[in-house]
Parts: structure tokens; C-alpha cells; sequence
């Protein structure tokens, strides 16, 4: 009865407090509890935070406290990378729309903006690696975003990480590159600046652009001998040495005066003298160019032009061969594989032939290199690798090497070994000799090296080969022991040493010792078994030219500073520095009597060197 009541009470009274009741909630189809979503829990972001920050000093951070763990820092950012992907994906607690969704966009955004991006950076080593060098700014785009968006409702947060990974790899559309280095770092400008060879090409004007009858004439210094002369490529015998006067080596008190400086176009040769002119190659827009310009005033004297033009994004544009002198005509060869044979006084030409189609040869990734050797009757070029021979009269091809598989990029080397004259070629198989006359093998080595620098002949005739490629390398220098016996030609090993590794910069001989640089440390072991002597200052990937009557070396650093440093066994000392040329300097430097040029692919100049009192 008071059951009853107290039903119809509680129909009477809908507000009326219900008695509780012992079924779950789950089966009141009215409940509120199934009327709003379980809350998420926030996004986990300190593993994200914790890699991408160890990314960054890795990537960053480690190359500049040591150049020598710049590849593991490299290495250890990519791992790091992969460490954000991986959080992202299995344990930043964003919905699983966020995770695929922002992944992919990250890879269409690297895609996309890879068609964008400057021809500069498209066509060189970062465009080919741009998912790596855009690495660290990807994944610090898609942490930095989820961190300060972990509080925001889902449409702003995944907006702002939409806008953070555009706005990472749109970046790359807003600068160019004026190359990298040799341990690949880039040379970044704005997109909008101009470069050197644009600024040099806007005020060109005045310049002879046809031969000339008559050269002007500068009264310059002469070395000993009464002739202020430098062959071409790394001097008379191709060694680098200098046997001229005594300079002062007190740079403190005498340092070298400047003569002339004066903007030039991009390109990797180095200079040829004779009297009172000097020659060099260089692109200017569309045309290569070898040219001739007084050397007391560094005056233009005379400009060859040839219609064709060479670029590639990593080195950049320009010829990188070096003119070569001989007998009244200057002798040339492009990076595009031009040969030619000018007038030395006028620029007229002589002959010229394109050695390329002539053997038939592709021109390589960087560029023809060789700097063409004159023997006797006949202009030796190498080509990717091959040996060709032309004819110094009439331009006609004498002989031509056999092709090799692999290319190279180093020049003709004349020596004399057991008695005979041969010329010397490395390239990406080891090294060969022909004889110069017809272009017969004499004899090969196989070595797994580069094939940039130069052989150097010791004075008991063994042969010196040198690689090192890059960071990390462990390749050095081989010692060969090169004879002629009734069976022909041998070459054997007698050793190998990591004391100097070579790149590109090339190693001089002097007193039973090798001076050239380790890496972009310069150095110095024994010649007699290859030992370290010492490991001194770091010059980048720079040239050097041995004084050998004074027992000193001219460096130029791959910065543009030159430095005075003594070439003996005892320990690296450096007498005296001074910032020469601005821009990566990769040029082979020239002293000619007591004046010094140097070179890179934006501008050159001139320096006098005080000579001793009495």
C-alpha cells in the first residue's frame, strides 16, 4: 500500500528524488555519460624535444668544435631524424590522421618544393640530398609545432603544423648556392643577390675583346735567371717548387704589398707567365675565355672567346684547366673539351680542336681538368682519363691513348724514369706511363685512389701517388718502386702511408721528405717510409708552393689567406699570415720572381715579397 503510494507521488511529481537504483549506467539509454567523448590525453612531446635538440647539435655543433667528426655528426643527425619520425608516428599520442597526415605532407612539401627551389641547389649536391639537408629543419618544424599546439583544439593545431612543415621546406626557395667546399659545406646567399660573375658581367667594359697587334708592357721583377717565367700548371716541372730569390720570411715587419687586385671570372685554372704577361681561364656568361693581362698592372690585354659554357653546382662554372706556354703560343684546354693553341702576344688563333668529340669522350661531372703538357713536337691532353697527342703545327691528332673504363681529372706528367722520358697520367683505374712519341703503354699500376692529383717523381725515381677523397677518408700517399729490366716495366709497392691524404691540393718533395695536407690539416711525413713527421694548422683544402732554396712553403688556405710556413721535419711553424683573396680558393698560387699571384673564381691579385737586405 505504501509502495503504491509513493509510485503515483513520484508520477505526480516528475522532480521528485528517485530511490537509487542497482542497474549499471550503461543500460539507461538517457545517460549523460555517453552523451561527450573520453578526453585524450595530451600529446607526449619530450622525446621529440630531446632528439630533435640532440639533432641539432649533432648536425650543427660537432663539425665546428671538430671537423674531423663532422660525418659522424652528419650520421648521428640522420639516426635523430628517424628518432623523430618514429616518436611521431608510435608515441606522440596524436590521432592517427595527424600522424599519416603530417608525414605525408612532409614528404609532398620536400617533392614539391625540389622542382622550386634555385637551379643552383636543384642541380648540385643539395638538391640530390635535399630530403637530407632539409632534415633538421623538418623535424624541427613538426616537433617545434606539436609542442606549442599540444593545447590547442584539433583545426588550429593541425593548421599551425601544416603552416611549420610549408614554411621549413618552402625556405629552401629563398637562397642559392655559390658551391660547397671541399668538406661539402654550401656557400649560401639570398636567391635575389647576385653573383661575382653577374657583378663582374654589369661593369665589364673597356676590355680588348679582339687580339691585339701590340701588348702593353709593365716592368715587373725577374728571378735569377733574368726571366719572370712560370710555364704553366705547378710551374716548369709541374712540382710546385720555386727556385727564385730569397724573400724575406719576417712577414711582421715586411709583410708582402699588394700590387694590383681586380675582380675575374669563375673558373679553377691558375696561372702561366712569361715576361711581362700572364694567362689565365675564366667563364664569363655564355663564353669561355682565356685571357691575358699585363703583369705590373693586372690590366686585360687581350680576351679569346669561345661560345660555350660549363656548370655544375657543386664547384660552379668555369674552365679548370691551366694555359700552358711554349715557344710563342699559349696552349689551352676547357672544360667542355676546347683545345686550343693561341698566339701568346695577340690571341690569334692558331688552331683549335674539340678534344672531346675528337676521342670520342663525354665531358665528366666536373668538368675536363687537364692542363695540356707540350713534349717535343706534340700537345698532350688528357681527356676524362685518356691520353691524346696533337700535332704543334698543324693541330692534327698524332696518337691517342687507350680509353679507360674510369675517368679522372689530373694532368699529363712528363718525367724521366730509368733513363726514359715518359709521360704519366692518373687516373680512375690507378696510374699509367706512355711514351710521349706514339702513346704506347709502358707500364700500369691498379690502385684504388683518386684521380685529382698530381704523380711526383723522387730523385732515385720511384713514383708518388696521392688520394683523400673527402671526410673520413683513410686513403694516403703510395710510394712506388718503378724499374726496367729485360723483362720491361714493373711498378711495386714498397709503401703506403694515411700521413698525408690528399684531395685535390697537391704535394710537394723536398729533402727526403712530402709536404701536403692530411685532410685540411697541412703536413708532413718521411719520404724513406712514409712515417708522420708532424701535423700542423689547418688550411682547409688549400695549395701550397715549395721555396726549396729556402726551405719555406707558400699556403694558400681554401679561405684565401696566405701563409709562410717552413718546410723541415721538425714541427710544423708557421712564420706569418695574411688574408689574401675573399671566397673558396682552390687555385694553385704562382710565384715569379718575388712576385706572387694568386687566384680563386672571383677575383685575383698581385704581391710583392720584400727581398732580404744586402
Amino acid at each position: 500500500m505504501r509502495d503504491g503510494a509513493r509510485e503515483f507521488k513520484n508520477k505526480r511529481h516528475p522532480g521528485s528524488v528517485l530511490p537509487r537504483m542497482s542497474v549499471p549506467l550503461i543500460d539507461q539509454p538517457n545517460s549523460t555519460s555517453t552523451s561527450q567523448p573520453l578526453s585524450r590525453k595530451p600529446l607526449r612531446v619530450w622525446p621529440g624535444v630531446a632528439a630533435v635538440t640532440l639533432q641539432w647539435l649533432l648536425w650543427f655543433v660537432v663539425p665546428k668544435v671538430s671537423l674531423d667528426l663532422a660525418m659522424f655528426g652528419i650520421m648521428g643527425g640522420a639516426i635523430c631524424g628517424l628518432a623523430v619520425i618514429l616518436w611521431w608516428l608510435l608515441f606522440s599520442r596524436a590521432p592517427w590522421i595527424e600522424r599519416i597526415g603530417a608525414i605525408v605532407l612532409l614528404i609532398l612539401a620536400v617533392v614539391i618544393f625540389k622542382r622550386m627551389v634555385h637551379p643552383s641547389i636543384a642541380g648540385g649536391m643539395m638538391g640530390m640530398m635535399l630530403p637530407v639537408f632539409s632534415l633538421p629543419f623538418t623535424c624541427l618544424a613538426l616537433v617545434a609545432s606539436a609542442t606549442i599546439g599540444r593545447g590547442l583544439a584539433a583545426g588550429p593545431r593541425r593548421a599551425l603544423m601544416a603552416a611549420a612543415i610549408l614554411l621549413a621546406c618552402g625556405g629552401f626557395m629563398l637562397i642559392r648556392t655559390g658551391g660547397i667546399t671541399a668538406d661539402a659545406k654550401s656557400d649560401l646567399h639570398w636567391r635575389w643577390t647576385k653573383t661575382p660573375e653577374e657583378l663582374l658581367l654589369a661593369k665589364a667594359g673597356g676590355e680588348p675583346t679582339t687580339p691585339l697587334a701590340n701588348a702593353p708592357v709593365g716592368v715587373v721583377a725577374t728571378n735569377a735567371a733574368g726571366d719572370a717565367g712560370w710555364p704553366g700548371f705547378r710551374g716548369a716541372n709541374r712540382d710546385s717548387v720555386s727556385h727564385g730569390p730569397r724573400i724575406e720570411t719576417d712577414w711582421a715587419s715586411q709583410p708582402p704589398k699588394e700590387v694590383w687586385r681586380r675582380p675575374i671570372g669563375p673558373g679553377w685554372s691558375s696561372f702561366a707567365v712569361r715576361d711581362n704577361l700572364f694567362y689565365t681561364q675564366e667563364q664569363r656568361g655564355n663564353d669561355e675565355v682565356v685571357s691575358c693581362y699585363n703583369l705590373g698592372t693586372g690590366q686585360p690585354v687581350w680576351l679569346h672567346k669561345d661560345g660555350v659554357r660549363f656548370y655544375e653546382s657543386n664547384a660552379g662554372a668555369g674552365p679548370r684547366g691551366t694555359p700552358t706556354l711554349s715557344n710563342g703560343r699559349v696552349y689551352t684546354l676547357g672544360a667542355t673539351g676546347i683545345l686550343n693553341a693561341l698566339d701568346a702576344r695577340t690571341g690569334s688563333v692558331v688552331w683549335s680542336h674539340n678534344a672531346a668529340s675528337d676521342t670520342n669522350t663525354k665531358v665528366p661531372g666536373w668538368g675536363f681538368a687537364s692542363s695540356p703538357l707540350v713534349v717535343g713536337d706534340v700537345v698532350i691532353v688528357a681527356t676524362a682519363g685518356a691520353l691524346a697527342a696533337y700535332d704543334l703545327a698543324t693541330g692534327n691528332q698524332r696518337w691517342l691513348g687507350p680509353a679507360t673504363a674510369r675517368g679522372g681529372y689530373s694532368s699529363p706528367h712528363l718525367a724521366t724514369i730509368g733513363g726514359v722520358a715518359q709521360v704519366m697520367l692518373v687516373n680512375g683505374e690507378g696510374v699509367m706511363s706512355v711514351n710521349p712519341s706514339d702513346g704506347a703503354v709502358l707500364w700500369k699500376y691498379a690502385w684504388e685512389g683518386d684521380s685529382i692529383v698530381q704523380p711526383a717523381v723522387t730523385a732515385d725515381g720511384d713514383v708518388l701517388l696521392g688520394s683523400g677523397s673527402g671526410l673520413g677518408s683513410e686513403v694516403g700517399v703510395l710510394r712506388l718502386a718503378v724499374e726496367h729490366g729485360s723483362g720491361g716495366w714493373t711498378a711495386k709497392e714498397r709503401w703506403n702511408s694515411a700521413g698525408l691524404k690528399p684531395y685535390f691540393n697537391d704535394f710537394v718533395i723536398h729533402k727526403d721528405l712530402a709536404f701536403g695536407f692530411d685532410g685540411s690539416n697541412l703536413a708532413c711525413i718521411d719520404l724513406k717510409t712514409g712515417a708522420p713527421k708532424w701535423k700542423g694548422e689547418r688550411y682547409g683544402h688549400g695549395q701550397i708552393v715549395l721555396l726549396a732554396d729556402q726551405d719555406v712553403l707558400l699556403v694558400i688556405s681554401e679561405e684565401g689567406d696566405l701563409a709562410l710556413v717552413k718546410a723541415v721535419p721538425e714541427q710544423f711553424t708557421e712564420l706569418g699570415r695574411f688574408k689574401a683573396i675573399a671566397g673558396k680558393t682552390w687555385n694553385h698560387p704562382v710565384l715569379t720572381g718575388d712576385l706572387l699571384l694568386v687566384r680563386n673564381g672571383e677575383e685575383m691579385a698581385a704581391f710583392r715579397l720584400a727581398l732580404p737586405k744586402g
